[in-house]
């Protein structure tokens, strides 16, 4: 397992992006958390097999289809201990 970082920029407040990151990424089984930072962009942390996570980050730049997903920076992150579940943060 590894885990990323990820800082997702656009219009993605306000459009249901961290619902649509949580459902997505329960449906691939993967952990972590996503939340809104305050200049508007949003922060995931997520962790799980590495091909699964390329298939989520490709999801992650398509977003909800209100959203507008300008950019994603990507850091390959140290492995905390497994939390089993994908929550919002606020």
């Amino acid at each position: 397992m590894i885990a990323f970082r990820i800082f997702v920029e656009g219009r993605v407040q306000g459009v249901g992006y961290r619902a649509f990151t949580k459902r997505v990424a329960e449906g691939y089984g993967l952990e972590g958390w996503v939340r809104n930072l305050p200049d508007g962009r949003v922060e995931v942390y997520v962790k799980g097999d590495e091909e699964v996570l390329w298939f989520f980050i490709k999801d992650l730049m398509n977003g909800p289809p209100l959203a507008d997903v300008k950019s994603l920076h990507i850091i390959k992150e140290g492995f905390v201990e497994s939390t089993g579940t994908f929550d919002i943060r606020y």
